[in-house]
């Protein structure tokens, strides 16, 4: 068994069974793509079992902190089993779940979603790729399920020097599915949608907003970076008036009329805009319109920390321009899906929105993915989603130079 040891001093974050070894962190040792090797702190003490990734930043990730475990199929066989698991405590209102959330279930590299009848894996490290067959073989055999589709195609295989892999790895068959979610469906792609196919993360938030629509009751609703429109949809399933939504997809515009459709509302009831987020707010500012609900879901602005400063200045951006639109008492759904911005930082980003705008607001609730994507103890990464629901409070007077001059 190959080992690698770490520099004096970098054995902490492993001693908090934390899993990840950064290539800083090792003084010596290497293993082959995927190999499982062994982690030792600089005296020799054993600190865990892990895949070795040659040429990742994070060169090993921990399968286990246990001495005495195998990395071997039936390791697999068991975490797999455990995750399955842990699913059946959470209320999950839907027939799409995520079954296995990388490191949050032991599983680093390794993101499982179920639509339906199928199962969509995504192999993101080395030692998961290296691990491939089994775990798709314990998968449809713990599921009971016999259709596994690939979507190896996130630019972290990139990181891990993997070439991008898409396609059926077990069973075959349509890859379309119609998603149950709470009072509504969404349809959806595993081959072509974004991540595996859904944002399955949002379904607890989209609950939440058909929630806001159906007491306040919305009038006029914006919803950006609307993609296939989950959140409108939940917006007219709360009995939203009007939603317009916005995204820069053509196709998922397309798909976002479907599913208005799908639902049986009328088409009447919204507009789709298939347009340049920003460039629209400016637009509607000058036009003079409000709205009385505004959903902000962006896609990543800042993938890694390394990335936050300019981040910071494009959600900033986009929600000082909302919260221009936004009539006082109006409600605010914004989120960042970025790891790099931790959320007590986007709460500092959205302060500063409003006082921009300016305007001030009650945080009502504060939001993160759903439980099936789970944050544990030792890995505080697993909270990439966080989101704020704000109402909209009075103008704040802007300051003037005569102001200035005559205090």
């Amino acid at each position: 068994m190959k080992s690698i040891k770490l520099r004096e001093g970098k054995e902490r974050s492993a001693l908090r069974r934390h899993p990840w070894i950064f290539d800083s962190a090792i003084a010596k040792g290497s293993g082959d793509a995927g190999e499982t090797v062994r982690v030792e702190a600089n005296d020799g003490k054993f600190l865990g079992w892990a895949s070795f990734s040659p040429a990742s930043k994070i060169r090993a990730r921990i399968w286990s902190f246990d001495e005495g475990q195998r990395i071997d199929a039936s390791f697999f066989k068991a975490s797999i089993a455990r995750a399955i698991a842990a699913r059946s405590r959470f209320d999950i209102q839907s027939n799409g779940v995520r079954l296995i959330h990388g490191e949050s279930d032991g599983l680093p590299g390794l993101i499982v979603d179920r639509y339906d009848d199928i199962l969509v894996a995504s192999f993101l490290s080395c030692g998961t790729e290296r691990w491939k067959a089994v775990i798709a073989d314990e998968l449809l055999a713990q599921t009971g399920l016999t259709k596994l589709y690939e979507r190896s195609d996130s630019n972290v295989r990139k990181l891990e020097g993997l070439p991008e892999v898409t396609g059926w790895l077990r069973g075959e068959g349509a890859t379309g599915v119609v998603l149950r979610e709470h009072d509504w469906q969404l349809s959806l792609d595993v081959a072509e949608g974004h991540k595996t196919g859904f944002y399955l993360d949002q379904r607890d938030s989209r609950k939440k907003f058909a929630d806001y629509a159906r007491r306040l009751q919305f009038q006029r609703v914006l919803n950006c970076y609307c993609y296939t429109g989950g959140f409108t949809v939940a917006a007219l399933a709360g009995g939203a008036a009007h939603v317009t939504s916005i995204d820069s997809s053509g196709p998922a515009i397309e798909l976002a009329k479907a599913n208005v459709a799908l639902n049986g509302f009328d088409a009447a009831r919204t507009t789709m805009m298939d347009a340049d987020v920003n460039a629209s707010l400016r637009q509607f500012i000058q036009e003079g319109r409000t709205f009385d609900a505004i959903v902000l879901d962006p896609p990543k602005f800042a993938p890694s920390a390394a990335h936050a400063d300019r981040a910071a200045r494009a959600y900033k951006d986009i929600n000082r321009l909302a919260f221009k639109l936004l009539e006082p008492g109006g409600v605010l759904f914004t989120y960042s899906c970025s790891g790099g911005i931790s959320a007590d930082l986007f709460h500092k980003i959205i302060a500063s929105a409003g006082i921009d705008a300016p305007c001030d607001g009650y945080i009502s609730e504060r939001m993160q993915g759903a439980p099936d994507h789970p944050m544990t103890l030792t890995f505080p990464e697993g909270e990439y989603l966080k989101g704020l629901v704000v109402v909209k409070a009075a103008e704040l007077v802007e300051k003037t130079k005569s102001a200035t001059i005559s205090s």
